[in-house]
């Protein structure tokens, strides 16, 4: 969106209030119509009323000239279609969508641009839509290569409800060129790996492809996934966790001659962690059995209480410790609402 300039907007509205004055005076003159005033002395009349009615006399007359302001009409591409007879297959739908892609290659052609996004609308029985927007790794107006996309995202679809329309918006941009080194090259096939990573989308679900990112918690393991950047010279995502120090916790508690000072260990995590069963005395964990984990606790330490998120409907608190078992093991193990879990094993 444009911003209007203020200086032009003011001399357009001062314009404006001095074409009402002239056209008030006029009224005085008895000059009410375009001929009355086309007759009139242009000299006496800019002597008069100044040259802003001399502009005004000069349209009346045809003397004037105007340059056209050219504005490219925004360029959007959309097709739809509604069926005469509801739809429960595919065929139909992907005949549609083909003759749709075929009519954007040959449009954007026209004006030497490319698809670089695809959104895809359903229309169902029930007056719901389904949308789904697939971003070209590299811009192009193969039929094909668009088609296998939509294709390959379709054939895992399902529905409750049969289908009423159907409708395809193309998003276009300019072929980029880009000049390689002598030793730099782009990825071999784009649009494979695009194909590839659509087929891996309908077999695990959106939320299990992409790029997983650490959140910004304390909580252990805590990640989401982000869709890929298709940026073919670098690509990734960033994530780390929050340096701000815990809640709170009790005076961790050590037994003499713990090995646990050795902060050094490398923490061999569990993902998942496996559920245990411990045993508890006065002073904390005694016994700890797990699936391949478990034995008596002759030394501990903790209860080190961390929290997170209890400001929304995802808060969590884990009482962590780090436990040695009579056969030498050193685990670490969490508890959350009565239920224990063993997060790893030292090494």
């Amino acid at each position: 969106m444009e911003r209007s300039d203020p200086s032009n907007s003011s001399a357009a509205r001062d314009q404006e209030i001095q074409i009402r004055q002239i056209l008030v005076i006029l009224h005085k003159w008895g000059i009410h119509t375009l001929g009355q005033f086309a007759v009139l002395d242009r000299e006496q009349l800019g002597a008069r009323l100044g040259p802003e009615a001399i502009r005004m006399w000069e349209r009346v007359n045809g003397q004037s000239d105007r340059m056209l302001k050219l504005i490219r009409p925004p360029e959007s591409f959309e097709e739809s279609f509604e069926f005469e007879n509801e739809i429960e297959t595919a065929e139909p739908l992907l005949f549609m969508l083909r003759r749709f892609l075929e009519q954007f290659a040959i449009q954007l052609s026209g004006i030497y641009l490319v698809t670089k996004e695809l959104t895809l609308r359903i229309t169902f029985t029930n007056k719901q839509i389904y949308e789904r927007i697939f971003k070209i790794p590299q811009p192009t107006n193969n039929v094909d290569l668009l088609f296998r996309m939509l294709h390959t995202h379709l054939e895992n679809f399902k529905s409750e409800y049969p289908i009423v329309a159907v409708a395809l918006n193309a998003q276009p941009i300019k072929p980029a060129r880009e000049q390689f080194g002598l030793f730099e090259t782009t990825l071999r096939n784009p649009h494979q790996l695009s194909e590839t990573l659509a087929r891996l989308t309908g077999l695990l679900g959106a939320d299990h492809v992409g790029t997983p990112v650490l959140e910004e918690t304390h909580r252990s393991d805590a990640f989401r996934m982000e869709p890929f950047l298709w940026n073919w010279t670098s690509t990734g995502g960033n994530g780390g966790r929050s340096s701000a120090t815990p809640g709170a916790r009790p005076k961790p508690r050590k037994l003499s001659g713990s090995p646990l000072h050795a902060l050094g260990l490398a923490l061999r995590r569990f993902r998942p962690a496996p559920s245990a069963s411990v045993l508890l005395d006065e002073d904390g964990p005694a016994h700890i059995r797990g699936a391949d984990v478990g034995g008596k606790i002759i030394d501990l330490r903790g209860p080190y209480l961390i929290s997170g998120n209890w400001w929304d409907q995802k808060s969590w608190a884990h009482a962590e410790w780090d436990l040695q078992l009579d056969a030498g093991e050193l685990v670490r193990c969490h508890e959350s609402e009565a239920t224990w879990g063993i997060d790893g094993i030292y090494d």
